[in-house]
């Protein structure tokens, strides 16, 4: 029987998995459209790409389902497959490890939109959107939920409380942070520092701090956002920081800091105290590669 991720994170750091919506648009998702559809309708392009991560070394993999909730889904006439997209995930997810144990964790994004007073959503549809996501993704197998790319903790919160309801094992709350103007520190669009991020979600009950995305939060602010979650927090700590940063070339986006380039921050990281490491946008299979050699090299040394 499979050891229960946090218990794994007591003995050794692990490598999670890299971008997903890049490379779904590199199999020819078009933009705009609804990659977590694909789930569905193309399955073989989401499993060869998780297949990918996998051969690289990959001990987690998120699912295809950053947009799974009603209401993203919903935008896409999706609405009522909330079921069946997250956990065919869940599935494509597994069946990427093949024979090998690995880690399938459940993603959820945020909702896409604003609460009232603000905006046009209440708190109990947002509430209920986040509930029927992470009973779809524990209901289908997941070993863990990550709540990402988050900027504000109404938000968190409600996600985290979904999770823990569903029964989630385990609980990652990772938040987007930009590094500031000025380049003196970094927080979230909505001006949440690190420790009072890592505060709130042990309060709510995560088992996991993280960190996702962001602009400018390459390998050393992420190591810098690992040092002060450290400060505030004893759970674990998962980092996804981008490959560089988007440059519009010839009418594409794409991301400037190259695998050998990117790997250099790796140890980095893991001396700082990171459970997990792993990468967001613009990451590929063969970024995760050369972190899965740096991180097996680092084992023999501190082993």
């Amino acid at each position: 029987m499979k050891e229960p991720l946090l218990e794994t994170l007591k003995k050794r750091p692990l490598l999670g998995d890299g971008a997903m919506g890049t490379q779904l648009m590199f199999a020819g998702l078009e933009q705009g459209n609804c990659g977590e559809e694909w789930n569905l309708t193309h399955p073989e392009k989401v499993l060869a790409i998780q297949r990918r991560y996998a051969e690289a070394g990959s001990d987690c993999i998120l699912t295809n389902t950053f947009g799974g909730s009603r209401i993203m889904l919903n935008r896409h006439g999706n609405r009522d497959r909330v079921d069946e997209i997250n956990q065919a995930a869940v599935r494509i997810a597994r069946e990427a490890f093949g024979k090998r144990e690995g880690y399938v964790i459940g993603d959820m994004g945020p909702f896409g939109g604003l609460m009232e007073p603000y905006g046009d959503f209440t708190e109990a549809q947002v509430r209920e959107a986040f509930g029927d996501q992470a009973k779809a993704l524990v209901d289908g197998g997941a070993d863990a939920i990550i709540i990402e790319t988050q900027t504000g903790l109404e938000e968190l919160g409600l996600a985290i409380n979904a999770a823990r309801e569903a029964g989630a094992a385990c609980i990652i709350g990772s938040l987007a942070y930009d590094v500031t103007t000025d380049g003196s520190t970094f927080r979230t669009m909505m001006g949440i520092d690190p420790e009072r991020a890592a505060e709130f979600m042990q309060e709510q009950g995560a088992h996991i701090v993280a960190l996702n995305c962001g602009t400018g939060m390459d390998m050393v602010w992420a190591r810098k956002a690992v040092e002060r979650y450290k400060q505030a927090t004893d759970l674990p700590v998962m980092v996804q920081p981008n490959a560089g940063q988007p440059k519009l070339i010839n009418m594409k986006v794409v991301y400037d800091e190259t695998p050998a380039q990117m790997v250099k921050g790796v140890v980095p990281l893991l001396e700082a105290g990171a459970n997990i490491v792993g990468a967001c946008c613009g990451s590929t299979p063969d970024h995760i590669r050369l972190f899965r050699t740096a991180i097996d090299e680092y084992l023999k040394v501190a082993i």
